[in-house]
């Protein structure tokens, strides 16, 4: 059996054109949704899950943008559907704006229909490449998993330093587990939030950091091992390299809050 062909919800309120990039997207093997207007396109984005999102920017009452805001705004995993944006603002303020807000790629009207199918498949291509990445960071243990005084036991979900149980909630446990199978390696909190917490995550980025910080406290000297990347996220320091100097106690207490 064939496996499911992508799905792409194209919003575009100019009927003509529409109908064209409709036609092209589905002889190329795309299940197409569509939508002339931001409400239809957010109520049809809640309900279908597409795989990718087709956007105006100039659209009747909510536009692209407010779309695409409201999007990555949304609980669970639909808020990382990729964006190509379709606009006649070819200024680059405006597309730096639009990539700011979420959009994955930007493509200035008119364009060639043939563009706008190679930038389709550049975007689902890449999407497929991050899930294989983030379903290989969520199984493939074997046996425990050790770091210095901390063994941490996937398949019976336990948790123990210097012989003594830890108890962790299961987002906890999916975090620290991700980190010990990786040492070294930046974790972005966006990545964290769909490895970890999937689809059932409501929040932002705040919810890895309150995750952390209760993280940390469990592990007690051992959580500063535990370190913040600026502007990207959190990795864990590999065992034997040396960490950052002591802190001062208001430093301490500052890392603490």
């Amino acid at each position: 059996m064939s496996a499911t062909p992508p799905t792409i919800l194209l919003v575009e309120d100019t009927t003509d054109l529409a109908q064209i990039v409709a036609r092209e997207l589905e002889a190329s093997g795309y299940q197409v949704l569509r939508a002339a207007d931001g409400r239809a396109a957010l109520d049809l984005h809640a309900r279908a899950r597409p795989d990718l999102l087709v956007l105006d920017w100039m659209l009747p009452g909510l536009d692209g943008l407010e779309v695409l805001r409201r999007v990555r705004q949304a609980p669970g995993a639909g808020a990382a559907t990729p964006v190509l944006m379709l606009t006649a603002r070819g200024e680059e303020a405006d597309r730096v704006l639009g990539l700011e807000v979420g959009a994955d790629d930007y493509l200035t009207k008119p364009f060639s229909v043939r563009e706008l199918l190679a930038r389709v498949r550049a975007l689902l291509r890449r999407e497929e490449l991050v899930r294989q990445h983030i379903a290989a960071d969520r199984d493939g243990d074997q046996g425990t998993l050790d770091y210095g005084p901390l063994a941490l036991d996937p398949e019976q979900h336990t948790a123990g330093l210097d012989g003594r149980p830890i108890e962790l909630t299961p987002n906890e446990f999916g975090l620290l587990r991700l980190l010990l199978r990786r040492p070294g390696r930046a974790f972005s909190r966006s990545y964290l939030l769909d490895t970890v917490w999937g689809e059932a995550y409501v929040g932002g980025d705040r919810s890895v950091d309150n995750t952390v910080l209760r993280l940390r406290k469990k592990l007690g000297s051992l959580g500063d091992a535990i370190e913040t990347v600026w502007g990207v996220g959190y990795r864990l320091r590999p065992a034997g390299e040396a960490g950052p100097p002591e802190a001062t106690a208001p430093d301490a207490a500052a890392r603490a809050r």
